[in-house]
């Protein structure tokens, strides 16, 4: 059986590549060392929080996976890999540029390529709708994390059992964000309100859909629809894996708009990301372990509630990239310490978590 660094052999070869493609980027974008170090740091953090956030998609997949037929399985995890890298990480992303800016694909990856200026000053214009449906959209996958009545881990004990608590009152995760919604309208300009709310609503009804929808998936993939042995085994659980992962990879895409705008670089950062979630399911798989940190994910979220935060200001003033993407990896950083302090203080609870949650 391989060691747990060997799993991670080509993430880290796709690491490598794709930092220095960022610092390229960024030197060609900027010209300065400080612009080549900020777009470097952006992609890793897009990395970083692709993994955070998906951690918990390579935890389902590996369960699915073991249902699966062998030949499925490879299948899974070889095409699955070019779906879920070139499908979600980098053609949604640019679906998101041109619905937003009102551009064919074409031209704006030619855009983006040849006339950055252009393509920034495009992107700035349309940079409202986006941060209203990306806040809109974010501040709801955040909410309904801490709102969830079963989660029985806090890791910011008196927040987070006080936002379980408001989360007993139905729809008040959607209440709020129209709050939210609200206090953004009373400093926009009028000419402006239009535009914001509307796709601010979308970012609501989006997160709808696909969080019905993962509750559809889930049972089709649980079992309760009786599909047979080519849904369980075949063709109908990588559908129901690939959907799966592209509803999980959402939240990502969505909040790589928060860190930068520059469409090669979300690309590569969460396609690095993408490279170890799928590590890591083949590592679950085959090992038939689990490998736990207890607060990661609640990093991840409160990441994510950070910028969600942070794309309803942008609507009304610039705040630096940079600061944007220290403030959700200062999250994550300071969850993965104290997810490893608690391993090293309770190494039995660890193990018994971690075999309870692979069964």
């Amino acid at each position: 059986m391989k060691s747990t660094i060997r799993y991670m052999t080509w993430p880290f070869v796709v690491t490598a590549i794709g930092l220095a493609l960022a610092a390229l980027i960024g030197w060609q974008y900027s010209g300065t060392g400080t612009g080549t170090l900020s777009f470097f740091l952006i992609a890793a953090v897009l990395a970083v929080l692709e993994i955070s956030l998906s951690f918990d998609n390579a935890i389902v997949n590996a369960n699915k996976l073991k249902q699966m037929t062998p030949k499925w399985q490879r299948r899974f995890l070889t095409w699955g890999i070019i779906i879920a890298v070139f499908g979600m990480r980098v053609i949604f992303p640019l679906l998101v540029v041109v619905i937003a800016a009102r551009l064919n694909p074409f031209e704006a990856v030619r855009l983006a390529a040849t006339q950055p200026a252009e393509y920034a000053r495009i992107i700035h214009e349309a940079h409202l709708p986006i941060a209203g449906f990306g806040g809109a959209f974010l501040m709801l996958v955040a909410l309904n994390y801490f709102f969830d009545q079963s989660k029985d881990v806090d890791w910011i004990a008196g927040v987070e059992a006080g936002l379980r608590k408001i989360g007993e009152i139905r729809g008040m995760e959607v209440g709020l964000v129209l709050v939210s919604m609200m206090v953004v309208l009373h400093f926009l300009p009028a000419e402006k309100e239009h535009t914001f709310v509307i796709a601010a609503i979308w970012g609501v009804i989006t997160y709808l859909l696909v969080d019905a929808l993962g509750h559809i998936l889930d049972r089709w993939g649980g079992g309760s629809i009786g599909t047979g042995d080519m849904a369980r085994g075949g063709f109908g659980a990588f559908l129901y894996l690939e959907v799966l992962d592209a509803s999980f990879s959402f939240d990502g895409v969505i909040g790589a708009f928060a860190l930068t705008q520059n469409l090669f670089l979300i690309a590569i950062g969460l396609g690095i990301g993408a490279m170890y979630v799928r590590s890591m399911t083949v590592m679950l798989v085959e090992k038939g372990t689990l490998a736990q940190f207890r607060y990661l994910e609640h990093g991840a979220f409160w990441s994510i509630f950070v910028l969600s935060i942070i794309m309803f200001v942008q609507t009304l003033r610039q705040i630096p990239e940079l600061i944007t993407g220290l403030l959700g990896a200062c999250f994550i950083a300071v969850a993965f310490v104290n997810s490893l302090s608690w391993r090293r203080r309770h190494p039995d609870r660890f193990e018994a978590e971690g075999e309870a949650r692979t069964e």
